[in-house]
């Protein structure tokens, strides 16, 4: 009795893999490590966009989270792909700038960079936001990257994803609305919607990105050759 009093508790050891399984487990779940990890990327653009996305593929990494989890699956075509893509976004854009935002009342310019029409000296990088920060960055984190985190706290029903579209569509429309205005959050509430939706039913990214950067560019060649009031005049006078 007084020998087993005395006895002291062995202290459990974890082998190198195991402590590493246990951090991994942590930064994908929603204790203090995940929600810190979950802040940094958040704070991400704050610094320089798109920090965020770097820093999403960063946790996937570290996390030991699977790659389709944010979308990133190899399509059976990378040309069905691309060309799919293409041919969405500048249609939607059309869509959008000749039918969708006269119904709303918006105005044909888009005056947070009207300053483009004309200017070929911001067009590199107008392309690099078009492509990198919208295409790549916006969609990692938005679609990819919020859906996943979502889906780990709603589940994976049809409510749950109607939710988490709602959900990423209202934050992506508010990041708009700071540089853009009304419009603008319009315009973002409907494509984000309409990307989250497709993002939801087919759990793939990539064409999307390419769908987000095409529907960027169309909208700069609209700007910078001064087209947008004669696109927006096309149905409705």
């Amino acid at each position: 009795m007084a020998e087993s009093f005395g006895r002291s508790r062995v202290p459990e050891v974890f082998s190198p893999a195991q402590a590493n399984d246990k951090f991994t487990a942590r930064l994908r779940g929603f204790g203090p490590i995940g929600i810190l990890a979950i802040l940094i990327i958040l704070g991400g653009n704050l610094i320089i966009p798109p920090l965020s996305a770097i820093l999403v593929l960063i946790w996937i990494k570290i996390s030991d989270t699977p790659w389709r989890e944010i979308g990133y699956v190899r399509p059976r075509s990378w040309g069905k792909t691309i060309a799919t893509g293409i041919v969405f976004g500048v249609a939607l854009k059309f869509v959008m700038k000749a039918m969708v935002m006269p119904l709303f009342g918006a105005p044909p310019i888009n005056q947070a960079y009207h300053f483009v029409t004309g200017n070929p000296a911001v067009i590199p990088l107008m392309i690099y936001t078009m492509i990198v920060i919208a295409g790549f960055g916006e969609e990692t984190f938005y679609r990819g990257w919020m859906f996943e985190r979502l889906a780990k706290l709603f589940g994976q029903r049809v409510w749950a994803k109607i939710a988490i579209v709602l959900i990423t569509s209202i934050l992506f429309a508010s990041l708009h609305y700071l540089e853009q205005g009304v419009p603008g959050m319009t315009q973002a509430l409907m494509t984000g919607l309409i990307f989250g939706s497709i993002f939801a039913i087919t759990g793939q990214i990539f064409m999307l990105m390419i769908a987000h950067a095409a529907f960027d560019l169309t909208a700069l060649w609209m700007i910078y050759y001064d087209l947008e009031t004669r696109i927006a005049h096309l149905i409705f006078h």
